[in-house]
């Protein structure tokens, strides 16, 4: 067995520094990175967004995050034993840091399922959200699809078969009930030496969401409409500045996506050797997850800048033009607008001045010519429809991902990376409760493999309320309340015992 060799000896320990980097990369570079901070940085003033962000990094996170590795690599203990050894009473910070991983594992994992739903449904070609189904006598299309959009219908009807209400539970969803087993089951295969097996695992799964990012980006740029996506995220808006709202989920997604308050950080920590240099470690781990969020960003408003290209074409469409003639077609009709208006622009007039002409005039007919409201299709007003969380991913980015060419293999590159991306967390959350475990004693007698069972037929059974379906209504209580207020307590308190009470 490896294990390390230090005076106290029989601990086991990362087989390398690499592989402890890896580890905690992964652990804090989660689906929050790809799917919350793109949503906050365009809904808070694009670039504006980051004068806050990168603020709540260097005053919040990196010195709570240089917190929790100091106490979990110098005392070599999980969160309980850690914070024991400060003072029996305070052992209960530890065990707030156990229930929540807990907690916080029981949906993470079911999000795993959904991406394997996803997966199994991508090796087709065209993909099955990509039109409406039809209904049973294959004389129209199902009215429930026309209303909602394809994506909106395959996500709440063929995935979640969502019920009308939290209490209709609506029965057990089988196929996501499948998907769920499959992902416990790979958490347990994974984790079933504990560090030894999933730090090895890590390698891959820490990795490979960066090469998914890489090869999007480089698709993602070739598109048409990329390029108004990047600039619409980052561009500027500095009056949000003054927004309190701004500051609060700027600190809140620092806090969560490096994965304070948790117990898995102490936990990664306490396989460490106990001179290794943590302040290095946390700088690197911080910076890396803050730079991973920035690049994700740029990535996904690329695509969505194609979906919403289309989208303002479509929307042209509908008034049976094109992008490339809407100057064409307002040359034909300045004829009637200049002797009207006196514009002197005929043939030249542009689009931002003719929307404010058409917001008046909508509707209306002169001289046998309609004038239609150009505002409606805008490229701007179709990225600004924000989208968070499964929303993003599943119903959005999945429309955009239809809408390349090729799509089934984007489709399988996407979510395979959210799979990944999710179970690094997951060993994350796991190591939280397994950790304080065995350092409590109450596994002593018990293989690593039998405890890591235990653990996952017991949140495999809880996570069932989750296939149910009422079970994405469950899973939105659970991440508001589970994973929130709950870390903030526990942060509280390992902030003022450590430098208050303690020094």
């Amino acid at each position: 067995q490896h294990v390390s060799n230090d005076e106290e000896g029989g601990r086991p320990a990362w087989d390398n520094q690499v592989q402890f980097l890896l580890a905690c990369i992964a652990y804090a570079v989660g689906l929050g990175n790809i799917w919350r901070f793109p949503y906050l940085a365009q809904t808070y003033g694009g670039g504006a967004f980051l004068i806050p962000y990168i603020l709540m990094l260097v005053f919040e996170g990196v010195p709570l995050f240089l917190l929790e590795l100091a106490v979990g690599q110098r005392l070599r203990q999980g969160s309980i034993g850690a914070w024991t050894k400060f003072h029996p009473y305070l052992g209960g910070i530890g065990i707030g840091s156990m229930v929540v991983s807990f907690m916080v594992g029981l949906y993470y994992n079911t999000i795993i399922a959904w991406c394997f739903w996803y997966i199994c449904n991508s090796f087709t070609d065209p993909l099955p959200y990509a039109k409406c189904p039809l209904t049973d006598n294959n004389t129209a299309y199902v009215e429930e699809c026309q209303n909602s959009g394809v994506t909106d219908y395959f996500w709440y009807r063929d995935t979640l078969n969502i019920s009308p209400s939290i209490d209709d539970t609506g029965g057990i969803v089988w196929w996501v009930l499948i998907c769920l087993i499959l992902a416990w089951t790979l958490i347990w295969v994974t984790m079933i030496k504990g560090i030894e097996s999933s730090g090895k695992a890590m390698y891959v799964t820490a990795t490979f969401p960066y090469l998914v990012l890489f090869i999007f980006l480089v698709r993602g740029l070739t598109l048409r409409g990329s390029g108004e996506g990047v600039t619409f995220l980052f561009t500027p808006d500095i009056q949000v500045l003054s927004n309190p709202q701004v500051w609060l989920d700027a600190a809140t997604q620092i806090f969560f996506s490096l994965g304070l308050g948790f117990g898995g950080v102490i936990a990664f920590a306490s396989y460490n050797p106990k001179k290794q240099n943590c302040q290095r470690d946390a700088l690197i781990i911080a910076l890396t997850n803050s730079f991973t969020s920035i690049f994700a960003s740029i990535v996904i408003f690329a695509i969505l800048g194609y979906r919403a290209t289309l989208k303002y074409e479509d929307c042209l469409d509908g008034l049976n033009l094109s992008s490339c003639d809407v100057q064409t077609y307002l040359a034909e009709v300045s004829s009637v607008v200049t002797p009207l208006f006196d514009l002197g622009l005929k043939g030249s007039i542009s689009i931002a001045g003719y929307d404010a002409f058409l917001t008046e005039k909508h509707g209306s007919v002169l001289n046998g010519t309609t004038f239609h409201n150009l505002t409606e299709c805008s490229v701007e007003k179709n990225l600004d429809e924000g989208a968070s969380g499964t929303g993003l991913a599943f119903i959005v980015f999945a429309e955009a991902i239809l809408r390349m060419p090729g799509s089934p293999f984007w489709s399988v590159l996407f979510f395979l990376m959210l799979l990944t991306l999710g179970l690094d967390s997951m060993f994350g959350n796991i190591e939280g409760v397994l950790t304080p475990l065995n350092d409590m004693g109450i596994t002593k007698k018990m293989r690593n493999e039998y405890v890591v069972g235990i653990i996952v037929i017991v949140s495999f059974l809880v996570s069932l309320t989750f296939v149910q379906g009422s079970g994405n209504y469950w899973l939105d209580v659970f991440d508001k309340y589970a994973g929130s207020i709950p870390l903030l307590i526990i942060a509280f308190f390992e902030l003022t015992t450590l430098s208050w009470i303690f020094g």
